[in-house]
């Protein structure tokens, strides 16, 4: 009991550094003031260009086999013949028993392999699971695991087991970066978002990512503001700098434009690195690249 007690202070002094008692009102005003004046000047070809390259491809789909997930990885391969003015995506996602077809496929340089892993996309198993089922996707062939918190722990205030579990399949993943969704739609406000940003961040995440794309609402803009604010008072507070990746519901570049201002407005230059920003997407790249070349592409 006086561990719990001990622990339940830990993250309640982490939430404490913070200020977590935001209006969402004021939220949605600065994010609508970023858009009209930032997506503007941000819609060039080099930005697009630098999205495209930020670009986790992914495909988590129930009909998934593994001649579907080779072609799609092959698709990534021909990529740089094909177009080679352009950076390549940044990663392939997929689910964790197709991690070994991606990596035994991959020939494309500098691109990453990403698993979603333990009881994607409710996290509603077991933490052994959790914990088996990311380490059997790293032995695969991945090298980036993308998780769910536990939402309902977080919602019900239990973030000891929330933040333990982010711990545990932190120090499963090593070296590897850990993705950390917190889906925003099931949150409820955005005090709870800045909230489970933090905790997760404390935990061990290397990113924090709005949503599975499962469920709806997913990603939003001012999801993405609050994430980004938690993301830039960390680092004021640690030196530490964490990855934001937008996932679901981005149907278009402007949509894609939308999420890089808001990084830019909000973390600045420094952010503006697929090392830190990553876009949870697969229909964005063939969007991205028909208004690149200024004609319909249906590449991927």
């Amino acid at each position: 009991m006086e561990n719990s007690e001990e622990q339940r202070t830990k993250y309640e002094i982490a939430l404490g550094k913070y200020n977590t008692d935001i209006n969402d009102d004021d939220i949605k005003a600065k994010v609508a003031a970023i858009i009209e004046k930032r997506v503007p000047e941000n819609n060039t070809e080099d930005v697009k260009k630098f999205l495209f390259h930020c670009i986790d491809l992914t495909t988590l789909n129930t009909t998934d086999n593994e001649e579907s997930v080779m072609k799609f990885t092959e698709k990534v391969n021909k990529f740089a013949d094909e177009y080679g003015d352009i950076d390549n995506v940044a990663a392939i996602c997929v689910y964790p028993n197709m991690a070994q077809v991606v990596s035994d496929t991959l020939e494309a340089d500098n691109v990453k392999i990403a698993a979603v892993s333990a009881g994607f996309p409710s996290s509603q198993t077991f933490i052994e699971v959790k914990i088996a089922e990311t380490a059997m996707a790293l032995m695969e062939g991945a090298n980036e695991i993308d998780i769910v918190i536990s939402v309902g722990k977080f919602l019900s205030g239990d973030y000891e087991t929330m933040c333990d579990e982010i711990q545990e399949i932190k120090d499963t993943c090593k070296e590897n970066h850990l993705k950390v969704i917190l889906e925003t739609g099931a949150l409820g406000s955005a005090s709870n978002i800045k909230k489970a940003s933090i905790l997760s961040i404390y935990a061990g995440a290397d990113f924090i990512k709005t949503s599975t794309g499962k469920q709806q609402p997913a990603a939003t803009p001012e999801a993405a503001y609050v994430m980004c604010q938690a993301i830039k008072e960390y680092y004021e507070e640690t030196g530490n700098k964490i990855g934001f990746k937008p996932a679901g519901g981005l149907n278009t570049v402007n949509d894609a434009l939308v999420y890089y201002s808001i990084v830019k407005e909000v973390l600045g230059k420094e952010w503006l690195t697929n090392e830190l920003f990553r876009l949870g997407t697969s229909r964005l790249a063939n969007l991205l690249l028909s208004d690149i070349k200024g004609e319909d592409i249906k590449f991927f």
